[in-house]
């Protein structure tokens, strides 16, 4: 079924992965420094170039599970290969097309199976699988910091690529870099034959029907939802919601998305590594309800470029906490067998509320001129969610003779 008869080990895994991790959440990060200038040399709105990440993120979402069920099945390796193609394709099309329709679906079928293929959902098996159970959620919390690191390391190299060679160039660059690193990194990502003890198999049918009827799972897709909401209307719209407040500094909004990056490093490992003592749904609750404080506290100061980075620094630190929290869930409760699939299951959540952060940002600020509306949407699903996590039931499944990791 994989293509190597031994086993890697968890540290060429993380280190791999934790490359291919960087340039994918990395890149992906920084797009909202491009909306002005594309939307500017194309005479467009601000709602057509939104409408395309929103529709990279709903893509990414959908093709997920499938990711998923392809890196379970065919082994990581093939899928992040696949992945690095069509992330390079995705870059090269946005420098490239400037008819709207296009643009917006293109970039969001290639970039969306590109980020479906080489962020969290598809690298998540092969963590779950070479970790020991004692040290898994501590391995989630490192991948997790290897995306942050490639947040704070991409946000200042995006904006000076763009000013120095310009928008379309910085993407080319931007496509040969993520196959240049990419594809060696896949190699290390080879697994060997799952061998499954016991009588019983779970096919991918089984396992899904059981996810969806397990309440804990819903309140984990539930969840993700509003994290997604939350952290991508703010990673696109957040320049622009400076400059039209009066802070016109392009460095401090590069600064702000580097600093989110950079706390989410230390943010994304603690998570993995409290993850493992206390139980998970109290973190994913507490930063959710800690994400509506924060905003709601940015809201209400002076705007100023202090304001700014001690909320990105806030913000950064339960910025993506939330993925080694839920990933160690479904781990623990379903085992490991699907879990590239089930990941992408509830990440195609997360990437719904992605859809509908981003494009909401930009419809109503079209509509009425501001964010406001979305600011507060933001808060009250930040509550809803961290009520929504507090029942979660960790304990792994009783299924007689399927082992449950």
């Amino acid at each position: 079924m994989f293509t190597s008869d031994r086993a890697p080990s968890l540290k060429s895994v993380l280190l791999a992965s934790g490359v291919v991790l960087t340039l994918a959440m990395g890149v992906r990060h920084g797009f909202g420094f491009w909306m002005q200038p594309i939307s500017e040399a194309n005479g467009w709105t601000r709602e057509t170039y939104s409408l395309a990440l929103a529709l990279q993120n709903l893509m990414w979402g959908a093709f997920g599970p499938f990711a998923g069920m392809a890196a379970d099945r065919f082994g990581t390796m093939r899928v992040v290969l696949a992945g690095a193609v069509s992330y390079m394709a995705g870059l090269v099309w946005m420098a490239l097309v400037t008819q709207p329709t296009l643009f917006i679906v293109g970039s969001g079928v290639f970039i969306g199976l590109g980020l479906a293929c080489t962020a969290f959902g598809a690298v998540s098996g092969i963590i779950g699988r070479v970790a020991p159970v004692e040290r898994r959620s501590w391995a989630f919390g490192v991948s997790g910091a290897a995306s942050s690191f490639g947040q704070f390391l991409m946000m200042p190299l995006e904006q000076y690529l763009i000013s120095s060679v310009g928008w379309q160039s910085a993407f080319y660059l931007l496509a040969a870099a993520v196959i240049i690193a990419m594809v060696p990194m896949a190699f290390f990502l080879r697994e060997p034959p799952v061998v499954h003890a016991g009588s019983a198999q779970q096919s991918i049918g089984e396992a899904f029907g059981e996810a969806l009827r397990n309440r804990s799972f819903l309140f984990l897709v539930a969840g993700y939802f509003v994290c997604g909401f939350q952290v991508v209307f703010i990673a696109v719209h957040l320049p622009a919601y400076l400059k039209d407040k009066g802070v016109t500094d392009p460095r401090i909004a590069v600064m702000a998305l580097a600093l989110i990056g950079l706390f989410n490093i230390f943010g994304s490992f603690y998570a993995g590594k409290w993850g493992g003592m206390v139980p998970k749904r109290y973190l994913l609750s507490g930063i959710y309800f800690i994400r509506s404080i924060v905003i709601t506290l940015f809201l209400l100061a002076p705007l100023s470029s202090i304001s700014v980075y001690l909320f990105a620094a806030a913000m950064g630190f339960i910025w993506l906490s939330t993925v080694p929290l839920t990933n160690g869930i479904i781990a623990g409760i379903f085992g490991v067998k699907h879990m590239s699939m089930l990941a992408g299951v509830v990440f195609f959540s997360h990437q719904i509320g992605s859809f509908l952060g981003v494009w909401l940002g930009g419809y109503l600020f079209a509509l009425q001129g501001n964010y406001n509306v979305v600011w507060g949407i933001a808060i009250a699903l930040g509550v809803m969610a961290g009520l929504a996590n507090l029942p979660v039931d960790e304990r792994a499944l009783a299924r007689g003779a399927l082992k449950p990791a």
